[in-house]
């Protein structure tokens, strides 16, 4: 016999497969009232992704270990969500900073490949923003070393926010905080869906959270804002001071949201995992695209722990980034 919750849960991924292919007949992408479905605010990156033989400790055998491969690869939390949501057939423009070096370039070249409009972009005088990823090849996961000439910050009277009028969703990062908040605010005003990447904690966490509609938050981060261990008495505390959709990302576990009073935990699916560097960039993503579709939050993390997971498989943050056809084939074997 099958039980009940199995048949269940793949009835629900055989029916929102069913409703990807349907709607990818109709393209998301068709002009409108609207002439963007996304608006993104945030950082880029180029990473040198380092494999190495096990997970570097500070002492013993692990103090000194091969490299067995190397990588260059484009990311950042913005243009990997970005790139996720255009790889998914959303209109979308760019607004950030990049440098005048070599990976300034490329970080620009890989972003335009994608389809990405880039009218918005300010290049600086200056290194873009780079970072070393050391991943355990053994299990996935990555430690990341990060550097950004302050050169590169936005300041809030430098946005364009005449862009927010023409788009259907802003979604913003916490790196440059003051104008993350001043665009999202803009955002709200012009009753637009306005979500985030929220994965640390500084003095103006609490007012990027405020600012937007859909806040997304890094698996330690309600924690971290309320004091209450646990990610469903987190959210529950949260909804005290905000009344949408408040959403958490628990790498391999999945996703847990606060729908009102009703809570979804979704789970995670199993995949052979290669580099984990972007998954919660990717996940961002995903769930924008299911969001804009108008599915039931369920189904929207459902489809997004797909499109994160099946990120896993590729080294890299924009490398990794899967097609319409991948996280399907994930979301059919259940």
């Amino acid at each position: 016999m099958t039980p009940r919750g199995t048949a269940g849960a793949a009835a629900r991924c055989w029916a929102l497969g069913a409703r990807l292919a349907i709607l990818r007949a109709v393209q998301i992408g068709q002009p409108g009232a609207d002439r963007w479905d996304v608006v993104g605010f945030g950082a880029n990156s180029v990473d040198q992704v380092v494999l190495l033989p096990a997970a570097p400790a500070p002492e013993g055998p692990r103090a000194k270990l091969p490299i067995t491969r190397e990588v260059i690869s484009c990311g950042g939390q913005m243009a990997t969500a970005l790139g996720t949501c255009a790889r998914f057939g959303l209109r979308t423009t760019y607004i950030g900073v990049t440098g005048t070096d070599e990976n300034g370039a490329r970080i620009r070249a890989a972003l335009e490949g994608l389809g990405i409009d880039l009218a918005h972009l300010v290049v600086r005088e200056g290194r873009n923003q780079h970072a070393i990823i050391l991943v355990d090849e053994q299990r996935g996961e990555r430690i990341v070393l990060w550097d950004r000439d302050p050169r590169l910050q936005l300041d809030p009277a430098a946005l364009p926010f005449d862009v927010v009028d023409a788009a259907r969703l802003v979604h913003v990062d916490d790196v440059d905080q003051e104008a993350a908040v001043a665009l999202a605010e803009a955002g709200r005003r012009a009753g637009r869906i306005v979500t985030s990447d929220i994965d640390r904690i500084t003095p103006r966490t609490a007012a990027l959270v405020a600012a937007v509609t859909v806040p997304i938050f890094a698996e330690h981060v309600p924690a971290a804002l309320t004091g209450i261990a646990g990610s469903e008495g987190a959210l529950r505390a949260l909804r005290r001071t905000h009344a949408g959709l408040l959403v958490v990302t628990l790498g391999a576990a999945g996703a847990m949201a606060l729908e009102g009073d009703r809570l979804h935990h979704v789970p995670g699916f199993r995949v052979e995992v290669v580099d984990t560097t972007g998954s919660g960039d990717v996940f961002r993503g995903g769930f924008v695209y299911g969001l804009l579709r108008g599915w039931p939050v369920p189904d929207v993390l459902r489809f997004a722990n797909a499109a994160a997971a099946a990120s896993c498989r590729r080294l890299g943050a924009l490398n990794g980034v899967p097609s319409l056809e991948e996280v399907e084939a994930l979301l059919a074997g259940g």
